[in-house]
């Protein structure tokens, strides 16, 4: 028999089914609360509210679990590659060995964009931020592929080309910021190597691929590259109910990212250490600064909308950060500066009782630093992690038989009817 909640409201009694989902989680569907009895709900900033149904990822905020198709972040990050990561989130399960190979030789054989393109990216002023760049060239992308006429074709042609041409419009939109050389793909180089090289490769000064740079990178990718309904893959799923092509969704999810408060957070960590450095205060008075209800100041990279507890992703970083600090020995003061941070917060029982802890962003801002990627790169960063959950969410959205445009409601409070006044009137 199938549970039920129960409204009264003016004297009458209304049912409401109740969900469950596969981890034990309970919804209550509303999706006949204004037919029945003419109310709707009012829930700012949707903390309360189940948009959809969905198998892709589970995260429980109070317990710290995070898992990617059932299979927990750290198990993935510590075994898998973001290659394999990607084709987990996007097909439902983990690829055989020839699933995982072909894979890998379609984002390679898709890596290059075509030539016309470049002639987008010198015309965007130097100063643009590759973030904006590189949402309006996924958005143009769709102008230089047609569809295919075969539908389960398009969509793993689709989505295979933009995972890999992504990244390649990244180093682009950098690089032409820079007014230096494009590097190109290499067929002879993962995922990430090929990345970090397209990045940091020049004419003049070959770059060398170090092992634990890799590894940090891919692990960065992995612990990004999903976190069920957030901004901007609520904004994916929105967009995309409305059926738009698929880069108009993507690029959606992207501006949408861009924000200080979500995929932007990581770069406002080290914008903050920044600042904190040139006002040369001590770790105490900063400490005491967050603490003070009165002052504007926000230290940016603790606590998190979700989690109650310690960030899982942020448990896995803070080990690769670590080592990558410990091997590459940078010598930085904002590295310096948010190592002493993290010591006193993790120890501080204000910061612990209001559980304040570091999470994913404030460690990978130290550790994109460390690896030498420049601030304004930081969302970018972020966007190229968190795609595969962007394919994977959009998909799931395209693939469901009941979805619906999103069209959410609102409580009015504005004026009352009036009527119009002619201008020589008022």
């Amino acid at each position: 028999m199938e549970k039920t909640v129960q409204l009264i409201y003016e004297g009458k009694t209304y049912e409401f089914p109740l969900i469950t989902g596969s981890e034990g989680e309970k919804a209550i569907d509303i999706g006949s609360l204004r037919k029945q009895t003419g109310l709707v709900t009012l829930d700012p900033g949707y903390a309360n509210t189940g948009s959809c149904l969905s198998a892709i990822t589970f995260m429980d905020g109070e317990k710290g679990i995070l898992r990617y198709r059932g299979i927990p972040i750290e198990e993935l990050a510590e075994k898998s590659s973001f290659v394999e990561t990607s084709f987990l989130l996007i097909n439902g399960h983990l690829p055989s060995r020839e699933e995982l190979k072909n894979f890998s030789v379609m984002l390679n054989d898709q890596s290059l964009v075509h030539e016309d393109m470049k002639v987008f990216f010198q015309n965007f002023p130097r100063a643009s931020h590759p973030m904006g760049t590189l949402s309006s060239m996924v958005t143009a992308l769709r102008s230089f592929y047609p569809e295919l006429q075969n539908v389960e074709e398009e969509l793993n042609m689709t989505v295979t080309r933009l995972l890999s041409k992504v990244r390649t419009m990244a180093t682009m939109s950098y690089k032409f910021t820079r007014g230096h050389t494009i590097v190109y793909p290499r067929p002879d180089l993962s995922y990430c190597a090929n990345f970090l090289n397209m990045m940091f490769n020049s004419p003049v000064k070959p770059y060398v691929i170090d092992d634990d740079v890799k590894k940090a990178l891919e692990v960065f990718w992995i612990l990004h590259a999903d976190h069920e309904q957030n901004c901007s893959t609520s904004t994916v799923r929105m967009v995309g109910s409305g059926q738009a092509n698929f880069y108009a969704s993507i690029s959606a999810g992207m501006s949408a990212l861009w924000g200080p408060l979500h995929g932007g957070a990581n770069q406002a960590v080290i914008e903050m250490l920044a600042q904190l450095h040139r006002e040369k205060g001590s770790v105490k008075q900063i400490v005491a600064r967050a603490k003070d209800k009165n002052d504007p100041f926000r230290l940016m990279g603790f606590g998190h909308r979700v989690y109650k507890t310690y960030d899982p992703r942020a448990k896995i970083i803070k080990v690769l950060g670590d080592k990558l600090l410990d091997k590459l020995a940078v010598s930085d003061p904002l590295l310096d500066l948010a190592v002493e941070l993290e010591a006193v917060a993790l120890s501080d029982d204000y910061f612990i009782d209001h559980n304040l802890y570091p999470n994913v962003d404030f460690y990978s801002g130290i550790v994109l630093r460390a690896i030498g990627i420049p601030t304004n790169m930081f969302t970018v960063m972020f966007a190229i992690g968190r795609l595969p959950g962007w394919i994977a969410q959009w998909k799931e959205g395209f693939d469901d038989p009941k979805g619906k445009l999103n069209r959410p409601r609102q409580i009015y409070t504005g004026n009352n009817e009036m009527h119009y006044i002619p201008i020589d009137q008022r």
